[in-house]
């Protein structure tokens, strides 16, 4: 897959770039607090997600201002600019669409839903929040701010642990590059701030769409508590709760995840292969074919090492091999034989 770069101008002259990648019915994906379309789109685990999301519909994500591809503005963040980029966004599609927010894009997503409940087929929310200043307690929070005004590499390093506790060593590096990468300190300090601002509690009431809140139960970010107030404020919201500690919807078991947001939207869900292998563990061989480590693997695949080594283990006994060399000889013919 390839996506496609372009941008939309708001009515006071601010520049929202976009990305779309895929065809058919529209799923608008609101992404959390940093991002940078083409950087994220060259991190393997993170545009795995995105294409495994976007196979038989049309996956539209964009940069909030001050991210990435979109300039910055003088312009405070705020929820109201928020949903001011998301309708600008989705002006651009002429039909309804599906809405999915993670992390702090999730209370936005659930807000543009109550205001615009005829815009928005399904709603997806993983990861977030009703209430922003419920997230962690004050002081943690004032810290946390502080460090990443203050010190803006070490900040990301803190947060990424956080948001990636399952991620092997080199991919949380990875991870702190790229938040940096993202936006400036300032930037990033006024978002942060702004997710722990939030509080879409009382316009739940008015989402009309069908509902799925995902969370993962040990997530460090975001309690389940906030899932939990999601879901009990949306009527007719389902919760769907995933075994893991990554907050990012990237790490940990990414294909879990994929599999509960398609099913809900009606999307067809990859089954396994005649082999017995699911579409991870066909990752995984392909990777021990190429000679990758279980560091190395876990690195490209944004999970743990020992994730990796699991997968490579389970391989093994489900096609009755002895050893790493029988895989990679197994999966280097079946790449021949097309």
């Amino acid at each position: 897959m390839q996506q496609r770069l372009d941008h939309v101008v708001l009515a006071d002259g601010t520049a929202v770039a976009y990305a779309s990648v895929g065809a058919g019915r529209p799923l608008v994906y609101v992404m959390g607090w940093l991002t940078h379309l083409r950087l994220g789109w060259e991190l393997p685990a993170e545009r795995a997600l995105y294409e495994a999301l976007a196979r038989g519909c049309r996956l539209v994500r964009y940069d909030r201002a001050g991210c990435g591809l979109s300039p910055a503005v003088d312009r405070p963040a705020s929820l109201e600019f928020e949903l001011e980029q998301l309708a600008a966004i989705t002006a651009v599609l002429d039909e309804p669409f599906d809405l999915m927010g993670t992390s702090m894009g999730a209370p936005v997503a659930a807000a543009y839903a109550a205001a615009h409940p005829g815009n928005v087929r399904r709603l997806v929310l993983y990861g977030g929040w009703a209430r922003g200043d419920e997230l962690s307690p004050p002081a943690v929070r004032n810290h946390v701010l502080g460090l990443v005004e203050s010190h803006w590499g070490l900040g990301s390093d803190v947060l990424t642990d956080i948001f990636a506790p399952d991620a092997d060593r080199a991919t949380r590096a990875e991870l702190a590059r790229y938040q940096r990468a993202c936006s400036t300190a300032a930037t990033a300090r006024a978002l942060l701030a702004l997710s722990y601002q939030l509080d879409v509690t009382d316009q739940l009431a008015r989402v009309r769409a069908p509902t799925l809140v995902v969370h993962r139960t040990g997530d460090r970010a975001a309690p389940v508590a906030q899932a939990e107030a999601l879901t009990a404020g949306i009527d007719g919201a389902r919760l769907t709760l995933l075994p893991g500690r990554s907050h990012i919807p990237y790490a940990g078991d990414r294909d879990e995840l994929v599999a509960v947001v398609r099913r809900f939207l009606g999307l067809p869900v990859a089954r396994r292969r005649t082999d017995g292998l699911t579409a991870r563990q066909h990752e995984v061989a392909d990777l021990v074919s190429q000679g990758c480590t279980n560091r190395e693997i876990a690195a490209r695949l944004g999970i743990d090492e020992r994730s990796a080594e699991g997968h490579v283990e389970r391989i093994r006994l489900r096609l009755g091999f002895r050893s790493r060399a029988q895989i990679a000889a197994w999966y280097g013919a079946r790449r021949e034989l097309g």
